[in-house]
């Protein structure tokens, strides 16, 4: 099929609604097109979604497309591009991207703006000028002719008037002159990931970002607030605090001695650390926050004392920049929530596996003043005491490709909302809807967020005694997760199923209504310390220092629940080479091999890695920081360090968490009864 249409050929190829083309390939006369653009008028567009045309358009799109063309899903309208019997282009246009940030940031809308009014922008998803078509101008003419078109046709096939066309380019082909040319927007670029299912995957390859705004007031229609005011920089202060800060720096010798890097190696890594600091530059609003972020994430991998904003805007910045990267923190306007996502897809592309372990493990923060947001006197576990400090609930994440901390919440006792609060609330810029949750349900809700977003599939669920005891809890997780759940010595079991009987009555007061077990339960140290029940030695896997060794038990129990048994689970009890005993529980069925719950015991390891690695090395205590939204802004940078730190060392290949633990089977060297304990 020659493809030099005449009108006439055209429209009646047209009426043929029901033939289409059944060609998959094309003889395009490919004589070379050079003339100026007034010389080709008029071009006719023709609309040929789900017409005889459209196979021609699919296999001009597919040969001659850098990206190709397999299908196109959802609503779509294509067109080809004449000028007489010459085809010159091809364009379409279909749904848009659900979520893009620059976008979204460039719309204002939130989350459930977004999903109603998604359908109301469209995306130019393919647009070709034939290779030997070379025409200046035409390119910026036939996106300007087919934003006239897309008002109509859209609608009229549709059933939607869009409001705003996205499109997005690639850099290292083309520079969108095309489209600036054409009144579009340039935002910026995308942040390497695509969606594939229910999560995003890291590619790398970066898109130039365009949108033209169909309705001037789009955001009305929507119901979003106009963008918001965008501070200009000076570039020249910005180049003289980054080399500032480059000259300054030193890295943390430990750091580098953990990821083996060696001298020569170390030279590299400031040019990695402005790399992948450049990852998040689209969360700030201002570039001298881009400068205040780099310096902060610098300080707290170096070699200084204390890792607060004040040493490290002295070391690096100056003194005059000490409150401005104290305000950094504290209430400048940058997208932390954007932050905290980019962060999460991030470190879910470097280790998400299907097997993985979430953990939930609270940690606590000594604080001597009375004035920073939820400090209070209660336990504190770092110092082993009731004392003043502020508390944290963390959620980090194992596989076998490495661990890290997704994210946390500061716990804010109760009567932080007492009315005599109110002053230290407004002081700490406390939301003023936040209500007090207790750390079970702030930990659910940190469980459920991560689970929403599908970034972290996990098979299992790890948390310490202060989870593990509560049924609540437990319960809560135990239809989506297979729980290995700490223990206290002191938590009771049942060893055997058991009926529920009516107490007997005495003969006196009241008639006992309350049913209870016939036998009675037992503590899990009476278990360990029963010696009919025997310990298994065990290698569960490989540490730096060797096999880890350690003598097990491990044996089927009903769990107690308010003096009646409850689930039937695992009860696996681990002595350490130094004596330490730790019981867990754990809801994973009957059958599972007893080298699982040996692996599985290891996951619960790494969030205590996590907080000694982001404690000792990573200034995670070392903030002086009042405010609510501070708190959480320095954790979120603690967690970008260590995910660095976690990058070069795949890079470098050294201390990794798969070199640490290979994986090896534990020795089965189980007793007979392997219905009731391994």
């Amino acid at each position: 099929m020659h493809l030099q249409f005449a009108s006439e050929f055209i429209d009646l190829a047209l009426l043929r609604m029901g033939k289409r083309a059944q060609r998959t390939d094309y003889d395009f006369d490919k004589t070379p097109i050079e003339c100026e653009l007034r010389e080709l008028y008029p071009l006719r567009f023709v609309l040929v979604s789900k017409t005889p045309l459209e196979p021609v358009w699919d296999y001009a799109v597919s040969e001659y497309h850098y990206l190709g063309y397999d299908m196109m899903i959802g609503p779509r309208l294509k067109y080809l591009v004449f000028s007489g019997i010459l085809l010159l282009a091809a364009i379409s246009f279909n749904q848009a991207s659900y979520k893009v940030g620059r976008r979204d940031s460039y719309i204002g809308w939130n989350d459930e703006q977004r999903l109603k009014y998604l359908p109301l922008i469209i995306n130019n998803n393919r647009f070709l000028i034939l290779p030997w078509v070379k025409v200046k101008n035409l390119a910026s003419h036939i996106l300007s002719q087919s934003i006239k078109l897309i008002r109509t046709d859209w609608p009229a096939h549709h059933n939607a008037k869009p409001l705003l066309i996205e499109t997005y380019t690639d850099a290292t082909r083309y520079k969108g002159v095309c489209y600036k040319a054409s009144n579009w927007i340039y935002l910026g670029e995308t942040q390497g990931f695509a969606r594939k299912g229910g999560a995003y995957t890291y590619h790398g390859s970066r898109k130039g970002i365009y949108v033209y705004p169909l309705k001037s007031d789009f955001r009305k229609t929507i119901g979003c607030a106009e963008r918001p005011y965008v501070q200009t920089f000076n570039p020249e202060k910005e180049r003289r605090a980054k080399k500032l800060v480059l000259q300054n720096h030193e890295w943390n010798p430990e750091i580098m001695k953990e990821a083996g890097i060696t001298v020569d190696e170390i030279g590299k890594l400031a040019e990695l650390l402005r790399d992948y600091h450049n990852y998040y530059k689209d969360c700030y609003t201002y570039k001298i926050q881009a400068v205040f972020g780099e310096t902060y994430l610098m300080g707290l991998m170096s070699n200084l004392e204390r890792k607060s904003a004040e040493p490290i805007a002295l070391q690096y910045l100056g003194e005059n920049d000490v409150r401005g990267l104290q305000r950094f923190f504290k209430d400048s306007p940058w997208h932390f929530e954007k932050m905290k996502e980019l962060y999460q897809m991030r470190l879910s592309s470097t280790i998400s596996a299907p097997d993985a372990m979430l953990t939930i493990d609270p940690s606590d923060f000594p604080k001597k003043g009375k004035e920073s947001a939820g400090v209070a006197r209660q336990h504190c576990g770092a110092l082993g005491k009731t004392d003043n400090c502020q508390a944290g609930v963390f959620i980090g994440y194992t596989s076998e490709k490495g661990y890290g901390l997704i994210d946390s919440k500061l716990y804010m006792p109760e009567k932080w909302f007492n009315d005599d609060y109110k002053e230290r609330r407004e002081g700490c810029a406390v939301p003023e809807n936040l209500v007090f949750q207790t750390k079970i349900e702030i930990a659910l809700e940190l469980i459920n967020d991560i689970k929403g977003k599908g970034y972290f599939p996990a098979k299992w669920l790890g948390c310490d005694s202060f989870f593990g005891r509560n049924a609540e809890f437990l319960d809560a997780v135990a239809d989506d997760f297979y729980y290995f759940a700490d223990l206290l010595s002191n938590m009771r079991v049942f060893t055997t199923d058991t009926k529920i009987v009516a107490p007997e009555y005495s003969g006196k007061g009241k008639q006992p209504v309350k049913m209870k077990a016939s036998i009675k339960p037992i503590s899990v140290y009476n278990i360990m310390e029963d010696g009919n029940i025997p310990w298994n030695t065990v290698v569960l896997g490989e540490g730096s220092k060797g096999p880890i060794i350690s003598d097990v038990k491990c044996l089927r129990v009903f769990e107690y629940r308010d003096g009646l048994p409850g689930r039937e689970s695992w009860l696996y009890i681990r002595k350490f080479t130094d004596g330490k005993i730790k019981y867990s529980l754990c809801n994973a069925p009957v059958d599972t091999p007893f080298e699982t719950l040996n692996r599985v015991s290891l996951l619960r390891w790494p969030i205590e890695q996590c907080f000694e690695e982001c404690k000792s090395e990573l200034g995670m205590d070392h903030y002086e920081i009042r405010s609510y939204l501070g708190w959480h802004r320095h954790m979120l940078f603690v967690f970008l360090a260590q995910l660095f730190l976690l990058e070069i060392r795949l890079m470098f290949k050294k201390n990794t968490y798969s070199d640490t633990f290979d994986g090896k089977e534990a020795i089965d060297i189980s007793p007979d009864d392997k219905d009731r304990y391994y």
